[in-house]
């Protein structure tokens, strides 16, 4: 048994090897992720020109993906606790990447939905099976910090994606082939090979990383190991796993990320056709101009995290996340092109925001054995929001020409969303413990109990 002094330098020291090593693969599979997820918002003009798959077509084919998401996330997740999260990210990601690949050869709306769909079967599982590697591999005091720096790859990799798109279509028939293809192919093949090489670099346990001494190993488990004994003193451990599905705060939840959601997927999908508005704009100057927005999302998640870790709790700082992502919203629907740029700036560090500081919550309220599946459920649910939005906007668009009518409905729910974050249940973190104070809690709870 080692001593607690010494255990908790151990399992600090464990906790920034895993910081340096592992979690930029985490990112770097998060910008792959993204990358492939939001390519299409770049190339609609190209679509609907070569193509021809016009404004709804295009909403609907954005949308599908999140159908086939909701539908296979949780069986995706049973796979993934009977196979490992090492091996079922790195098949997540191969085969992801394939079927963006195939995206290069569309021909017709009808081939566009079906490979869309299968883009969301195959994601289907991802952002759950890392969340639940980090609760195995993170100490809770932690786990917020490392949360919210992976969901903020997805801002880092909104702000890249522009430029790579606005450059890759910017290859227009070149050998022969659409700018849009090159978008495509490059991307998906990206992942394919970042998959492959994630399996060799991923470790299934913690008792399985060679690049952790064998004091930080034991540290490192004996806290994770406290963390599930004391989420069982509490009772939770007695509920199966369904009926903690079934409870309402998790539905209230997934409403919550819904809203979350139709806001981020609304950008995603429709802040390049937005950005056309403005007068001059080129393929490659709305990339780059895509970028503004999340690059302003990233600097607010930042300072979200710093207050996050520093809050007894989380609840008022979602809601104003959320609020400040339906003042922007608002602001941007009555603006001028210029000015919905700068609007949708001040939305995006709204909800940006809001999603990390969403997912410590049920991070810190639920239970390990449930954590993985009921993560599942919220992330599939709410990311109905991911269909409905593009659909919704894609509709919207055809009928009226605009985009206006959408941006209020946003601004709507999310300020709904900030009113239903009150009647969530967290558990409440002391102000002022620190990660080493909160270690050694949890490693003198592990020590007393052998």
């Amino acid at each position: 048994m080692q001593p607690v002094d010494t255990a908790v330098t151990d399992l600090a020291t464990a906790t920034k090897k895993f910081s340096r090593r592992v979690l930029p693969i985490m990112l770097v599979m998060l910008v792959c992720n993204q990358l492939n997820r939001s390519n299409i918002g770049y190339a609609q003009a190209q679509l609907e020109a070569d193509v021809g798959i016009g404004a709804a077509a295009y909403g609907l084919g954005a949308g599908l993906f999140f159908i086939a998401y909701a539908i296979f996330e949780l069986p995706s997740n049973f796979m993934m606790e009977k196979y490992g999260a090492k091996i079922w990210l790195s098949r997540i990601m191969v085969s992801w990447g394939i079927v963006a690949f195939l995206m290069a050869f569309v021909r017709d709306e009808t081939m566009f939905y079906a490979l869309r769909f299968l883009l969301g079967a195959a994601e289907a599982g991802f952002f759950p099976a890392v969340i639940f590697y980090f609760a195995r591999w993170v100490p809770a005091g932690q786990r917020g910090k490392a949360t919210a720096i992976f969901i903020a790859g997805s801002s880092v990799a909104a702000a890249v994606s522009g430029p790579i798109a606005g450059l890759l279509l910017s290859l227009h028939n070149v050998l022969g082939l659409r700018g849009w293809q090159w978008l495509f192919g490059i991307e998906g093949m990206l992942s394919v090979v970042v998959g492959a090489v994630v399996f060799f670099l991923l470790d299934a346990r913690v008792q399985d990383a060679k690049w952790l001494s064998d004091g930080e190993k034991s540290a490192l488990g004996a806290a994770i190991a406290a963390e599930d004994a004391r989420h069982a003193r509490v009772g939770e451990g007695r509920l199966t796993r369904w009926k903690m599905l079934l409870n309402p705060q998790i539905l209230l939840l997934c409403g919550i990320y819904f809203a979350i959601q139709l806001s981020v997927y609304a950008n995603t999908f429709w802040l390049p056709s937005i950005i056309r508005r403005i007068p001059g704009t080129t393929d490659l100057s709305v990339g780059f101009l895509s970028a503004v927005p999340w690059v302003c999302a990233i600097g607010a998640m930042y300072f979200a995290a710093r207050w996050q870790d520093k809050a007894t709790s989380r609840r008022p700082l979602l809601a104003v996340a959320l609020l400040v992502a339906a003042a922007g919203t608002l602001a941007a629907a009555v603006a001028s092109p210029v000015l919905a740029l700068v609007f949708l700036s001040v939305a995006a560090m709204g909800f940006k925001s809001a999603t990390p500081l969403f997912w410590t919550i049920p991070q810190s309220g639920l239970h390990p054995l449930v954590l993985a599946p009921a993560i599942a459920i919220v992330n599939s649910l709410g990311n109905l929001g991911g269909f409905v939005a593009p659909f919704g906007f894609g509709i919207i668009k055809e009928q009226t020409g605009s985009v206006v009518p959408g941006l209020f409905a946003l601004a709507a729910a999310s300020t709904v969303a900030a009113g239903l974050v009150f009647f969530v249940t967290e558990r409440r973190t002391g102000r002022g413990h620190g990660a080493k104070d909160g270690a050694g809690r949890i490693l003198q709870e592990a020590v007393t109990a052998t």
